[in-house]
């Protein structure tokens, strides 16, 4: 099911969203990958592929799929209680935004 998430990430880029390049790094049970993105396009690569992205991501299947399928928008308790860890929860809801997912 992830695997499909990021495959579809391609095709379902907005570009514009993001002027600088941002990379995010995902750790979804046991998928490790590397988004980047900028001002023209989006690459996705297995593991990870940059010494420190600007936004790191962690979190089960079952919440992935449902903030990027089921339109699900997690909030602060999500993250304090440890179901999302990130460095840069702002990055994330921008990355949203950049394919097309509503607020």
């Amino acid at each position: 099911m992830q695997e499909d998430i990021f495959s579809s990430m391609l095709g379902q880029y907005q570009k514009g969203v993001f002027t600088q390049p941002t990379t995010f790094y995902f750790s979804i049970d046991d998928i490790k990958k590397t988004v980047t993105l900028d001002a023209e396009c989006c690459t996705v690569e297995n593991g990870k592929s940059v010494e420190e992205a600007d936004c790191v991501c962690k979190t089960s299947g079952d919440m992935f799929n449902r903030i990027w399928n089921d339109g699900y928008r997690p909030g602060i308790m999500d993250f304090m209680g440890g179901a999302i860890k990130s460095n840069a929860p702002q990055l994330l809801q921008q990355l949203l935004t950049a394919f097309g997912k509503p607020d």
